[in-house]
């Protein structure tokens, strides 16, 4: 493709030479110009090059009905990010702090900044749509009035970093929040009839992912986010999901027996019973994806599970189907684990390299918790090994960067330095 360029390129600027001084009668200009093309061609060759590469680099993603579009970031982009969760709320309310952490992760030569939009049952932004639903008797808002979403977003693009907000609770909600109060006939159960698990966040209920009350809510949250802000795009986790033991209410029983004229198995894991409550997830992610990409045909959509087998045999979440559908435009892969050879183990699963070859992907990095703080060492080594393997980092999460840590700050800063030695932007996509 590039020779048969490179001579259309020579052929054309020759007939350019000839055609404008045909009418000239000197032959000395004419081989001068053909000398001046004749040493330009090493230059128009490389451009040519460039250009065939920038155009092969984008990954065609068929549509429903089969038309082809192009997924909305270059594959091989090199994704240096950090979650922004409540823990760092002192941070985002603040218009001086946001533009200390925002510069701080430029020159540390970060790229993408991911925020919590959406946790324990509430938006971290002013919503019309909570409001609405009676579930947000409150509006999280900066130390003067502000929007902080629309601050971090302004102030980060100015830096030249990429905000995904990120959808961090998914289906999940505590049980004292007005969501899960105001409507509890959104949840659902185990089959001893209890509608409560324990995860990171405590104990929690989870919405029923296959009912459209349900379904609606969160589009239309999700939709609110992206059409209110000028984010690059929107992420959900590994809470995006149902555990396995749930799935056991009115509803979805009713739906599940009309389907395949037999009630749930009584073994929350029997492979069908995975499959047909997996498959209704991802069908609903499907639509979720149209529906994003209706209103930002651009914006990034972003997936942060955990390894395939456990995200779909504990958490019926197909996210592998989802890539494979091409309703995924990045992914990152949450590997939590201080031990270095199972962290290797995790990064190297052909799942991992399939996405590769996909969409732009990166690991989730533990840099500590507030009663848990990772050394630095650990950290590095981890970063290391997913870089020898051409993956992103994505740190969780901000604030366990350089604050809440065992090593002195100066220390600590200086080794992330070193981990991004050279920038590595990546471009919006208006």
């Amino acid at each position: 493709m590039v020779s048969r360029f490179n001579r259309k390129s020579e052929q054309w600027l020759v007939w350019v030479a000839n055609a404008s001084f045909k009418s000239m009668k000197s032959s000395f200009i004419v081989q001068s110009w053909r000398r001046l093309l004749k040493s330009l061609f090493p230059i128009l060759v490389l451009i040519s090059l460039i250009t065939v590469l920038l155009v092969d680099s984008f990954t065609p993603a068929i549509t429903e009905g089969g038309r082809f579009s192009a997924i909305a970031q270059i594959p091989r982009q090199e994704i240096r990010g950090v979650w922004m969760t409540t823990n760092d709320f002192d941070t985002l309310k603040n218009r001086d702090k946001v533009h200390d952490a925002v510069s701080q992760l430029r020159r540390m030569n970060f790229n993408t900044i991911y925020p919590v939009v959406w946790n324990s049952g509430y938006v971290m932004h002013p919503s019309a749509l909570a409001q609405r639903a009676g579930i947000q008797p409150f509006v999280y808002k900066g130390s003067d009035g502000h929007d902080i979403f629309a601050d971090l977003i302004n102030q980060a693009h100015h830096q030249g970093l990429l905000v995904i907000p990120w959808f961090e609770f998914g289906f999940m909600a505590p049980p004292t929040s007005e969501l899960a109060m105001n409507y509890p006939d959104w949840f659902t159960q185990k089959q001893d009839g209890s509608q409560t698990s324990i995860s990171a966040a405590g104990e929690v209920m989870w919405l029923n992912p296959f009912l459209p009350q349900v379904q609606q809510f969160i589009t239309n949250l999700v939709l609110e986010t992206v059409t209110q802000y000028d984010a690059d795009g929107i992420q959900f986790d590994d809470h995006t999901s149902l555990p396995h033991e749930f799935g056991y209410d009115r509803y979805t029983v009713a739906l599940y027996t009309k389907e395949t004229k037999n009630p749930p198995p009584k073994n929350p894991q029997d492979a069908a019973w995975v499959k047909w409550r997996a498959d209704k997830i991802t069908a609903f992610m499907v639509k979720l994806n149209q529906a994003v990409k209706q209103k930002k045909p651009q914006a990034i959509f972003s997936v942060s599970p955990n390894y395939y087998d456990l995200a779909y045999k504990f958490h019926l979440q197909d996210w592998l189907g989802w890539m494979r559908q091409n309703i995924v435009d990045e992914l990152i892969v949450q590997i939590y684990r201080p031990d270095l050879k199972s962290f290797v183990a995790n990064i190297s699963r052909a799942e991992i390299k399939e996405a590769q070859q996909r969409i732009p992907t990166g690991v989730g990095i533990m840099t500590g918790l507030r009663n848990n703080p990772v050394p630095m060492q650990q950290i590095k080594s981890q970063v290391r090994a997913a870089q020898e393997r051409g993956l992103g980092i994505i740190f969780f999460y901000y604030e366990s960067l350089w604050n809440d840590a065992l090593e002195s700050l100066n220390e600590r800063q200086a080794g992330f330095k070193n981990l991004f030695p050279s920038p590595a932007l990546r471009a919006r996509v208006e």
